[in-house]
């Protein structure tokens, strides 16, 4: 379990830590438990999520196990600068769906002493690194990977597996879209989907 480090009273510079796995892993759960410790804490916290994350409303960030805790809805990482200027931690769910400046913008608020804890996919459906998240975690000094259960083998899940192709990268979906899988187990769901496919463009 992660503890919070000491941070003084007057620190000269804040942190990033990052809370990172496949989906249905518990990301956004640790992230809402960090946030409700801070909060117990009396230190000021604000919450970000993308605005295109519309799952479960427009001012709320919630965990698969139903945990919520407010949240305001922002379309470029940008516009996180302005809004966090008088908090002490800040929170950013589902990083995976902002801009690539996200990376520079954590940074930045770090610089200005505050702790920045975020969470987010560290690999899309294809099995490849997804959005600003890649960066996050080079520039990060915490960085804790989450895993979820593979449901045909019972192994530890790494990568999300989407269960219809699509083209769009981004599909928000739950578990009628997705389940998490281990590598072995998704290798062989891409596999199978790619066979399927092979077949349906001989038919045509």
């Amino acid at each position: 379990m992660f503890l919070e480090p000491y941070m003084p009273q007057e620190p000269k510079c804040g942190w990033l830590e990052v809370i990172c796995g496949s989906m249905f892993s518990g990301k956004t759960e640790e992230l809402i438990r960090r946030l409700k410790r801070a909060t117990i804490a009396n230190q000021k916290v604000i919450i970000f999520k993308p605005v295109v994350d519309t799952r479960y409303g427009e001012n709320a960030i919630v965990s698969h196990d139903s945990n919520s805790i407010k949240a305001i809805g922002v379309s470029k990482s940008i516009e996180i600068l302005e809004l966090a200027d008088s908090y002490e931690v800040i929170g950013i769910d589902e990083a995976q769906f902002f801009d690539l400046e996200l990376a520079e913008v954590s940074q930045k608020l770090a610089l200005d002493g505050k702790r920045v804890i975020i969470a987010g996919l560290d690999m899309d459906y294809l099995g490849k690194p997804f959005g600003p998240i890649p960066s996050l975690l080079a520039v990060s000094e915490y960085i804790t990977k989450v895993h979820a259960i593979c449901p045909h083998c019972g192994t530890l899940a790494t990568h999300s597996y989407r269960k219809e192709k699509d083209g769009d990268l981004v599909l928000l979906g739950e578990k009628d879209l997705y389940e998490p899988r281990c590598r072995g187990c998704y290798s062989k769901g891409e596999q199978l989907q790619l066979k399927k496919a092979k077949e349906l463009e001989k038919e045509v």
